[in-house]
């Protein structure tokens, strides 16, 4: 290559740069005026950085073969802020795409057509809905990650507003908020906390990125009394899995200023157990107390769901290689569960999971068709799920791949279902992955009626925002997403 060839392309490099940072005040302001999430596929881009704004146009050309610039966005986001756009989810990189591929024209004549339903469908002081308040209930590994998302995206149309944290203690309340804080600041696996943390320790809150979260004490919620707090009709997240069951979740909805519950574990009894994506189109205005699930059945629902309405499965057999989580022990020492009292940083584990029954919770057409098992490795975060299966319709590989590849760009399963083709990916590659669920293309294996999906997923981030999501749904808050799907 010449060295006029190299410099043209750090030029370019540059040029797009420069357009991708007088993207970022233009996407802001959508989001926090017109209530528009600018996306690419499928990937927000609020708040983002320039160079994961170019590296989201890149991660187009890997599942589209389509080459997508910040040249070919910029000018569609720009003209977006002068459309006086109402409330709508738009993901700017199908837009693009679509728009190259009629070989370009009149931009202007193509928003109008392709957004035609938001065009001056903004309302100066018009309202946005009335908040909804959110407290968790518990503050270990998934209550940290849902406040961390919910203050990302608190502002715009976003309604949810994380109010306050329950946590069990006593003693020098200024020291232990000060731990609580930096627990939230500094996490081991998915980095420092972007933003800033304040701590006021007579009021016993939490300022996070200018939410105010009141810190409450209490041994059980028959102690708390949220309406002293000015919180009203709140929905309690209930992250630490001490009841499961509708008469232990019920103690959180006898508590002033409380309406709803929603459980981050599988729920026992007569509890919808929801996976977003799925079934949370089951969960009515009568439903006050519902269940998240469990991660791995938020990553491999999704999976089953498309595969079983493709090619209809038979039976199979779901094998998850889960990371070690709070409930095993570091070292040997005494355990109620057979093997987890084995030292979880020594160890690979085999234990139980329920993930695939739980799949009939979701799923009802697979009832008795799943058998499963886990075996917990010494690794903190990120667990793959192993889908070995028996389908009605015979493929191959490749034809697995693409169908499961357009799942995950071009349904209604966007956010759960992602999609990885390469042979260099390792469990780390997916720590702060927002889907339920990945499929790894290259671990793929399909001959005739037999097939087998690798599914990774990060247990705890992408958890966490399918929780969010269900928050959202019990809060009516929903979006429209434009460009349609194409039928």
């Amino acid at each position: 290559m010449s060295q006029q060839a190299l410099e043209n392309v750090f030029q370019e490099w540059q040029s797009n740069e420069a357009l991708a940072e007088q993207m970022i005040p233009l996407v802001g302001r959508l989001y926090r005026q017109n209530n528009v999430v600018a996306t690419m596929f499928g990937r927000s881009l609020i708040k983002r950085s320039v160079i994961r704004i170019l590296k989201d146009h890149r991660f187009v050309r890997k599942i589209e073969g389509t080459e997508l610039s910040v040249e070919d966005t910029f000018p569609i986001v720009q003209a977006m802020s002068e459309m006086n756009l109402g409330p709508a989810h738009v993901d700017v990189g199908k837009l693009a795409v679509s728009f190259k591929r009629q070989g370009g024209g009149d931009l202007d004549a193509f928003l109008r057509k392709e957004l035609a339903e938001i065009i001056d469908g903004f309302q100066p002081g018009g309202s946005k809905g009335e908040p909804q308040d959110v407290v968790l209930y518990g503050f270990g590994r998934i209550g940290r990650l849902l406040a961390r998302v919910m203050v990302e995206k608190a502002g715009g149309g976003n309604l949810l507003r994380l109010r306050a944290i329950v946590v069990r203690g006593r003693g020098d309340v200024a020291k232990d908020l000060e731990k609580r804080a930096s627990l939230l600041r500094r996490d081991s696996v998915h980095g420092p906390f972007d933003g800033t943390i304040s701590v006021d320790a007579e009021a016993r809150t939490l300022t996070v990125n200018g939410n105010v979260v009141q810190v409450i004490y209490a041994d059980s919620p028959s102690e708390i009394d949220y309406t002293a707090y000015g919180i009203n009709n709140a929905v309690i997240v209930d992250n630490t899995g001490i009841w499961r069951d509708e008469a232990g979740l019920g103690q959180h909805l006898e508590c002033k200023g409380a309406a709803k519950a929603l459980l981050t574990a599988p729920g026992k009894g007569d509890i919808k157990n929801i996976v977003f994506g799925i079934n949370h189109d089951t969960i009515g205005d009568s439903d006050r107390i519902v269940s998240a699930a469990s991660c791995t059945t938020n990553a491999i629902v999704p999976v089953l769901k498309v595969l079983n309405d493709e090619y209809g499965v038979v039976t199979g057999h779901v094998e998850t290689v889960h990371a070690y989580t709070n409930d095993q022990n570091l070292i040997d020492n005494y355990h109620k569960g057979d093997r987890r009292g084995r030292s979880a940083a020594l160890n690979m584990v085999l234990t139980e999971t329920g993930a695939a029954k739980a799949v009939a919770k979701a799923l009802p057409e697979l009832e008795g068709k799943l058998t499963g098992n886990a075996i917990r490795v010494p690794t903190p975060n990120v667990s793959m799920a192993i889908l070995n299966l028996t389908l009605e319709k015979g493929t191959d590989a490749d034809a697995l791949n693409d169908y499961l590849r357009r799942m995950s760009i071009d349904s209604s399963y966007q956010k759960q279902i992602d999609f990885v083709d390469s042979a260099e990916v390792v469990s780390s590659d997916f720590v702060g992955n927002r889907h339920a669920g990945i499929v790894d293309a290259k671990a793929t294996i399909a001959n005739g009626n037999h097939a087998v999906v690798y599914v990774w997923y990060d247990n705890e981030f992408g958890y966490s925002c399918q929780v969010i999501r269900i928050l959202q749904h019990m809060s009516n808050v929903e979006f429209l997403k434009l460009p349609h799907q194409a039928n």
